[in-house]
């Protein structure tokens, strides 16, 4: 490995473009290829964001010499194959979240990693963010006292037609892998693994779940009320301890600041640095550096996790892909 942490991008659509973007936020890295299924779209992609080489295949990009980690940014109905093909060719990966369509693919992606020796992280950017990781200290610091509930919600507002990737359940569609994931995986960061999952949903006519909500019950006695929808515009969330309360206005999954409101004490506004896809790409190159086989701030057993309560959520809503 040199000097130069070398990335390559599998695939070319939105996330992968602002991934592309910021990584020149990061020390140390460059945007070395970009591998699509298509030669003309890997191109394109490759002129627009400054990549030193294109391929018209995943399989030209895992077997590029010249990279050292490759992010997946494919719709999640196809992460479990091309993070396979990548790590069976060797390569450390960054993979987008929701990981995989199933908690079955996802231990196949770490059991495949861990037999290779080779360093896989999940892209939930939210949780190495300079809020969220300030949220954890106040949190450990016993600013609330004891965590007894969490409720988040994040929806977006949409009427997709039919036609659109959310309906479809061959792309993995509706609210929850694309939304649903970040209030279930905000709720397990701050308490733990539930022990108890309910779900109820609304359904659109092709079987993918419109909006849906999610009770969890936690080991520790705290519960979580979550919610995520391709309609109905939300995206707050409250995290209640014994002794106060921490308030995530508008965008909580990308929070750039939060109030601590604390028993018998005026509120207290935090701000911290913008939000972006820079932290998890900054987070992932150090891990890299370091000879690290996954990231302490996002450990393959919390996407285990999450993966294992999205599936109890699906089984219960009665949607299959």
């Amino acid at each position: 490995m040199t000097d130069q942490i070398r990335w390559g991008v599998l695939a070319t659509g939105g996330i992968a473009a602002r991934f592309a973007r910021e990584l020149g936020q990061v020390p140390g890295t460059e945007l070395a290829a970009v591998g699509s299924r298509t030669a003309s779209s890997a191109q394109a992609f490759a002129a627009e964001h400054g990549a030193a080489r294109s391929h018209g295949s995943w399989e030209a990009l895992a077997a590029d010499p010249d990279v050292d980690i490759i992010y997946i940014a494919t719709p999640h109905s196809h992460h479990h194959a091309a993070a396979s093909l990548c790590l069976r060719a060797g390569k450390p990966l960054l993979v987008e979240k929701a990981f995989t369509l199933d908690l079955a693919s996802a231990q196949d992606l770490v059991t495949i990693a861990r037999e290779r020796e080779l360093f896989l992280m999940e892209a939930f950017w939210t949780r190495t963010l300079p809020s969220t990781l300030k949220i954890q200290e106040l949190i450990a610091d016993g600013a609330i006292g004891e965590l007894v509930a969490v409720q988040a919600a994040f929806g977006i507002g949409l009427d997709p037609d039919p036609s659109h990737r959310l309906r479809n359940p061959e792309l993995g569609g509706g609210a929850l892998l694309d939304l649903g994931v970040y209030p279930i995986g905000f709720a397990q960061l701050l308490l733990g693994e539930p022990n108890q999952v309910r779900a109820w949903a609304h359904l659109f006519p092709e079987g993918t779940d419109e909006r849906t909500s999610i009770s969890l019950g936690f080991p520790s006695g705290a519960v979580a009320s979550l919610y995520c929808g391709v309609n109905g515009d939300v995206r707050n969330a409250t995290i209640v301890g014994t002794r106060g309360r921490i308030e995530l206005p508008w965008g909580f999954h990308a929070a750039e600041r939060f109030v601590l409101h604390r028993h018998g004490a005026d509120p207290q506004e935090f701000e911290t640095a913008p939000s972006g896809l820079h932290f998890e790409a900054a987070e992932a190159t150090r891990c890299l550096r370091e000879g690290k086989l996954e990231s302490d701030l996002i450990p393959l057993s919390s996407t285990l996790s999450v993966m294992s309560t999205l599936d109890a959520v699906r089984a219960q809503i009665g949607v299959t892909y």
